[in-house]
């Protein structure tokens, strides 16, 4: 498994497929299978059948995870690769396009 470069509160972009170029906070990251769950991106509808909990049932949104290599880290308005380095003792995230910590 690799490291991950983007962290939950991260503002991202998707890069690619039905959500192309919508943005949105990180809520959660599966890391297991390499995906994000993003505020407001890749919505989906599930039925759900009336039960206890939900004696109405009806149809019901909610955010599926998406892959971490369509996603790209958003700071000042543009995407931006991440890169790692040594400052002092510590080591920090930074963005590759303007060289600041992130």
């Amino acid at each position: 498994m690799s490291k991950l470069k983007i962290k939950t509160g991260d503002t991202v972009k998707v890069m690619a497929g039905d959500d192309k170029g919508q943005e949105g906070k990180i809520v959660k990251i599966l890391k297991d299978k390499n995906k994000a769950i993003v505020e407001g991106v890749n919505m989906v509808s599930k039925h759900t059948k009336p039960s206890a909990q939900n004696p109405q049932g009806g149809i019901s949104k909610f955010e599926a995870p998406i892959h971490i290599s369509n996603l790209m880290i958003l700071e000042k308005g543009e995407t931006t690769k991440v890169g790692y380095r040594m400052d002092g003792d510590k080591k920090v995230r930074y963005s590759k396009k303007s060289k600041e910590i992130i």
